[in-house]
């Protein structure tokens, strides 16, 4: 791998093991007292200079002036935002419910729903490795509402907010920092105004103590950081290492959860044996698929005789 390459590998591993880790960040700032609301009100509060700063290192101001100039992006940019909000505020509440093993199957049925999406709306062709993932994630679905008592809302609201927010921001002339800042200005209102009001209640905990404000505060980083380095990595990485690359999150939210004793019985097993079976189909699809990109091009580039 060249050092370019490595590097954008390494930008890949940190972004996911960073939302990974995102569960214990979000306890740590409920161990103070902030409600699930309050965190996300921080989180896009702190967000908007934060996304700034980093598109503006990426000279994307001109961008953010013409999304603004655009009422077309900005309807866009609105659904995206409501989408990425609903599904930061549940599993924002998730994790601090003690339901952070719901909240990883969610992410681990993502990239199956993003394989569904390219079919059933952008038209792209799905593999026989594609539709063996996607009926090994549907039959985990199910173990997991047996193991529940009923239908996994929390990680098919996760799933499905998540991929459509990925389909909406298809549409969108904006690169990720650009988008997301635009995104946390067009929420900056409401949660600042939340805040206000928490604060004149005395039930705010921004000032609670200086653990609490650093906290707070650095939701906004937590936010936005992983987010850049995701889009920074993506262009320069093979689509199949991406595939293995985005199941490290989830996996760390596993591991936490069981770690924090949250019930996980034989149901709950077979349900995640289904789930990740079907993300080792996928990730062997993607590299499939990949390499034969690679031969094509390489065969390609053979001069003529």
């Amino acid at each position: 791998m060249t050092t370019g390459g490595g590097r954008a590998l390494t930008a890949g591993i940190a972004c996911y093991l960073i939302w990974g880790f995102v569960p214990l960040v979000f306890q740590a700032m409920a161990s103070f007292g902030a409600s699930s609301w309050e965190i996300m009100a921080h989180r896009v509060v702190w967000g908007v200079p934060t996304a700034l700063v980093l598109a503006l290192a990426a000279r994307q101001w001109r961008q953010i002036v013409q999304v603004l100039r655009t009422p077309r992006t900005l309807a866009w940019l609105s659904l995206s935002t409501a989408l990425i909000a609903t599904n930061w505020a549940i599993y924002i509440w998730a994790v601090n419910s003690g339901r952070v093993l719901e909240g990883s199957f969610g992410y681990y049925i993502t990239p199956l729903v993003n394989m569904a999406s390219g079919a059933l709306i952008f038209r792209e062709r799905i593999d026989r490795f594609g539709w063996s993932a996607i009926g090994l994630a549907t039959v985990g679905v199910l173990f997991q509402g047996f193991a529940l008592g009923h239908l996994p809302i929390i990680a098919l609201a996760l799933a499905f907010s998540f991929g459509g927010y990925g389909v909406v921001r298809k549409q969108v002339q904006a690169d990720a920092q650009t988008g997301l800042f635009v995104e946390c200005l067009i929420l900056l209102l409401p949660s600042l105004a939340f805040l206000a009001w928490l604060q004149s209640r005395g039930a705010g905990h921004f000032t609670v103590s200086p653990a609490a404000t650093a906290w707070l505060v650095a939701a906004g980083p937590i936010t936005a950081v992983p987010l850049a380095l995701f889009s920074w990595c993506a262009r320069r990485l093979p689509l199949s290492t991406m595939a293995f690359l985005q199941f490290i999150g989830p996996t760390i939210g596993f591991a936490i959860g069981v770690a924090q004793g949250e019930p996980f019985t034989a149901l709950h097993a077979a349900s995640f044996a289904f789930i990740w079976t079907g993300a080792a189909v996928f990730i062997l699809g993607a590299w499939r698929r990949a390499r034969q990109l690679r031969a094509a091009l390489a065969e390609t580039a053979q001069p003529a005789p």
